[in-house]
């Protein structure tokens, strides 16, 4: 660690990764190898204009959406497939188990100027699961594969794919579904080092990741799992020989580790995360995003999910965290934001470095989530 003694600022170092060529999907080059995880409840559009924003993104994708819901004109699915200029390139991630339903969907993701489609078969969430979606597809190699072979035939663009390591330790078998999605066209394979019956426990498989890397000959591979600094990135394309990596949670406690992991894989040096004056700044900007697009009433309930993580990351006193939850109006939510910033972060200055946060997974078996 360096002190840049003009500007007062901290600058992190730390060996640069091997050099390796751009990453492609297909026609679809990205500037970064370091992309947004679609996550479920976070990902929409004022999360993604915000992270760009702070540079650093090399692709963006949206929550998991229901393809029968794209389908039949649901508000929430059309909801969460908004999009805007800024906001490129974008990916649609899509699940569902009927081939017909998952071509149709992405005829008419492609139709809208949507970059790419991804098919969800890592969510092990029962309620997708059990409608034979997300990680229940690993368990029907020869009905999955020609889904997604008839998927890659239906449209254009890229489509792409995410899944886990398998549905247990008994069945690992995504360096099998890795070979059989290059020879049916996929633009890229991004997985989660875990088992379905893991869930997000326990820690990250980066010799499992690598050997879906060993199963393909020219595809890129995206690994992604516990990736929450430039350290764990670095090891994470060092173990694993993954192409790209990708970012969910990690994301959510530090908006800025795109921009860092941009600059340290050009530089060998990084800038750290914002101060609480700047995660102020920036918790603003996305909600007034929300506040253009939805109105004062519904942004502020739609708001208090991602909220929390930002007066969390901010170290805010837990009473004046849960007055912001309680705001229902404007004029509420202002008070609650004024005391907030006049009350500063426990145990920290505004202006410099925050502790970092860690960002909770889901606990318990999954069957329960």
């Amino acid at each position: 660690m360096t002190a840049d003694a003009e500007r007062h600022e901290i600058v992190y170092e730390h060996p640069r990764p091997e050099t390796r060529p751009p990453i492609a999907y297909g026609p679809l080059r990205l500037e970064t190898r370091y992309l947004l995880s679609p996550l479920a409840g976070y990902t929409n559009l004022p999360f993604r204009r915000i992270v760009r924003e702070l540079g650093g993104v090399g692709l963006a994708t949206t929550d998991l959406v229901n393809a029968k819901g794209l389908l039949r004109g649901n508000r929430r699915s059309l909801q969460l497939i908004e999009t805007c200029p800024e906001d490129s390139p974008f990916a649609v991630q899509i699940f569902g188990s009927d081939p017909h339903d998952m071509c149709e969907a992405a005829r008419l993701l492609e139709a809208r100027g949507v970059h790419s489609v991804d098919v969800n078969m890592g969510c092990p969430v029962a309620r997708i699961t059990k409608g034979g979606s997300g990680a229940s597809m690993m368990c029907r190699a020869d009905e999955t594969v020609s889904l997604v072979a008839r998927l890659v035939e239906s449209v254009r663009i890229p489509v792409t794919v995410k899944m886990r390591l398998g549905w247990d330790s008994t069945q690992i078998t995504a360096p099998d579904f890795a070979r059989e999605f290059e020879q049916a066209g996929v633009a890229a394979i991004a997985i989660h080092g875990r088992t379905r019956e893991q869930g997000f426990s326990g820690t990250v498989d980066l010799d499992g990741i690598r050997r879906v890397v060993e199963a393909v000959e020219r595809v890129p591979v995206v690994g992604n799992g516990d990736v929450r600094t430039i350290p764990d990135a670095a090891r994470m394309l060092r173990v694993t020989g993954c192409d790209a990596v990708s970012v969910g949670r990690g994301a959510l406690a530090n908006p800025w580790i795109f921009r860092q992991l941009d600059e340290w894989e050009r530089t060998g040096r990084y800038r750290p995360p914002g101060t609480f004056e700047d995660r102020l700044g920036l918790m603003m900007r996305q909600f007034g995003y929300l506040e253009e697009r939805y109105g004062e009433r519904n942004a502020i309930v739609m708001f208090r999910k991602m909220g929390h993580w930002y007066l969390k990351g901010m170290r805010v006193k837990p009473a004046l965290r849960h007055r912001f939850q309680l705001a229902k109006t404007r004029a509420e939510f202002d008070a609650a934001l004024d005391e907030i910033c006049e009350a500063g972060p426990i145990g920290g200055s505004r202006t410099g470095l925050l502790p970092d946060m860690y960002v909770p997974v889901p606990s318990g078996p999954v069957e329960r989530w």
